[in-house]
């Protein structure tokens, strides 16, 4: 008995281990000063991603901004002086549709790099999507996740990842 009772701290204390690094302080690298674009991804915390995303454009991180909306979002971002914005609605409308997108959008551009916007939570996987569709360098710049989403948002990408790591392997 508390050899089960040993054994099952230990499997919930790794499980709060990674869920911890993966998806609540993920490893990040430091951005670049300068990239080809800037993608907003769409999720919760909207508001949030969308004003993280305006300040890279505005601090002129990139001459492009893309924001992957909705198919009922009327309105897209607002424009930034010298910076080319495009929106797009992904198709599935999902991080591996917001991923193929990405891809055929650096390959017409010719894009090398990318700064994904997203929330903590999504960052691992939302690197690993765009990573298998993109060649390129990709970064990952993170926005606050409201804290009422966190309990959903952890199972989701809990599901999602393995999803990704083991059913969806390719872009």
């Amino acid at each position: 008995m508390r050899a089960a009772v040993a054994s099952c701290a230990i499997v919930l204390a790794l499980f709060a281990v990674v869920t911890a690094r993966v998806f609540v302080w993920p490893d990040l690298q430091p951005l670049p000063a300068r990239a080809d674009a800037i993608v907003e991804l769409a999720g919760p915390g909207d508001d949030a991603r969308d004003r993280v995303a305006l300040d890279l454009a505005r601090d002129r991180r990139a001459p492009v901004l893309v924001q992957s909306t909705l198919a009922s979002d009327t309105a897209c971002l607002p424009p930034v002086t010298g910076v080319r914005l495009v929106c797009f609605h992904p198709e599935p409308g999902t991080t591996r549709g917001e991923a193929r997108s990405i891809g055929s959008m650096a390959a017409r551009l010719d894009w090398h790099s990318v700064i994904l916007v997203t929330t903590p939570d999504q960052a691992w996987r939302a690197h690993l999507r765009v990573s298998r569709c993109f060649p390129g360098k990709v970064y990952v710049a993170t926005a606050h996740l409201p804290a009422w989403d966190w309990v959903r948002q952890v199972p989701y990408q809990w599901l999602a990842s393995v999803k990704a790591l083991t059913i969806e392997r390719s872009c």
